[in-house]
């Protein structure tokens, strides 16, 4: 028989321990967030649907972007044991410069319409992490602004090479005054992808106040009080446009970019280049031998070509090929630390982060864009010791698997595995 007993205060007295409520709300509900999807949820409730799902959305079905994040799910971790991880360390060098955390903040285009704080709360977390923040051409805060607001930390300029070539070095040229260190080429946008979200949403820019979009902010009038109470839109790349996003993407890019271009712009910049939009080994071959600093394994989010080569499958052949020619670095699918260390283990010397820290940015502003950095940095720290590794040197190939859910019945003609 269980003896029983009226309870004593002295015994109830440790387990009355009331938390004193947080009255800053903002505070209070980032607090709540503990992973990315938390940030993404709380983003979902205060976003107008236009604007949410501009980050939120992608290509066509959507299925490149799924896949990408499925792919991070399907590995399985190999940890070692009794290894002292007392003392983890999460930075080393890229790009010849030191990096506090393996991932930096991705280019993003349009990126007050997601909150009104837009770039210069990623450049503050960026300076504030110690890590790298790119302005994308289509960012919505000049490229004077953001060095302003990051003077002395990393910041990379994203290119996207239009059909005006003498404007887009005018924006290089720009970047390269201002002190931005490093210039991302994007080169897989000759056209810009069916973003179906968007054109049945209406979503343009500026944003159009319709009868579904007042209806939609009746429950989001903070995003509408900032939206209207501060500075109109303004582009780093154009003043105006009244049509919709695919539509002015369609006006600007230049399908006719080859890589004899890329070596011309290369010549132009006088800091470092990488080429952000890999899809194979074959071209991660070329640039190796075109002497870029660094690759980026991406589909540029799923929002490119639907059914597009998946960058985190493509990691470990491509970091065999030419890692030891200039650095891998990966985005697409990134939605926790996990995936980020992972990626390094696999042959990645970096990663970028583009809807998370929307997410953030869009749950709190600047607040936010910390507390999702904060969230990525304490899962990549936390993996790492329960890896038993305590620097960014030690993880390998052999820490990771990639489980297969989709396998490659036949390699097709014409798309070679190696370098030809």
């Amino acid at each position: 028989m269980v003896q029983r007993r009226i309870p004593k205060i002295k015994d109830l007295a440790p387990l009355m321990q009331f938390k004193a409520p947080e009255l800053n709300a903002k505070k209070r509900r980032l607090e709540s967030a503990l992973t990315i999807y938390d940030l993404r949820a709380i983003a979902k409730r205060r976003t107008p649907k236009a604007a949410f799902d501009y980050t939120e959305g992608a290509a066509e079905a959507e299925i490149s972007l799924a896949r990408a994040r499925q792919a991070f799910e399907d590995i399985e971790f190999h940890p070692a044991i009794l290894r002292d991880v007392s003392t983890v360390s999460t930075g080393w060098d890229v790009l010849g410069a030191p990096v506090a955390l393996p991932f930096g903040i991705a280019p993003t285009g349009f990126t007050r319409m997601m909150q009104t704080e837009g770039e210069i709360a990623g450049a503050h977390a960026a300076a504030k992490a110690g890590i790298p923040f790119s302005l994308s051409t289509m960012g919505t805060t000049a490229i004077e602004d953001v060095k302003a607001a990051n003077p002395h930390g990393r910041n990379w300029f994203q290119l996207y090479m239009w059909k005006d070539r003498d404007r887009s070095m005018a924006l290089v040229d720009r970047a390269a005054k201002a002190g931005f260190d490093t210039l991302l080429v994007t080169v897989d946008v000759p056209v810009a992808g069916a973003r179906l979200r968007d054109k049945r949403n209406g979503f343009s820019i500026p944003p159009q106040l319709t009868l579904g979009t007042v209806v939609n902010a009746l429950p989001r009038p903070e995003w509408w009080i900032n939206f209207l109470t501060t500075e109109p839109l303004a582009f780093a790349s154009l003043d105006r446009w009244s049509g919709t996003v695919g539509e002015l993407l369609d006006t600007m890019f230049d399908p006719t970019v080859t890589f004899e271009d890329l070596a011309w712009i290369k010549a132009q910049w006088p800091g470092k280049v990488v080429v952000k939009g890999v899809q194979n080994v074959a071209d991660a071959a070329r640039l190796a031998e075109m002497g870029v600093d660094a690759i980026i394994l991406s589909n540029h989010g799923g929002r490119q070509l639907d059914r597009a080569p998946i960058p985190f499958h493509l990691l470990p052949e491509v970091a065999r090929e030419v890692g030891n020619d200039l650095e891998v670095h990966l985005d697409t699918g990134i939605m926790s630390g996990a995936d980020i260390v992972a990626a390094v283990a696999l042959g990645a010397r970096f990663t970028l982060v583009g809807r998370a820290y929307l997410y953030g940015l869009m749950a709190g502003g600047e607040a936010g864009v910390d507390r999702a950095v904060q969230i990525l940095a304490e899962q990549i720290t936390r993996t790492m010791r329960l890896l038993g590794v305590t620097s960014l040197e030690e993880l390998e190939p052999g820490h990771v698997t990639q489980l297969s859910r989709l396998s490659r019945i036949a390699r097709p003609e014409g798309v070679p595995a190696t370098r030809p």
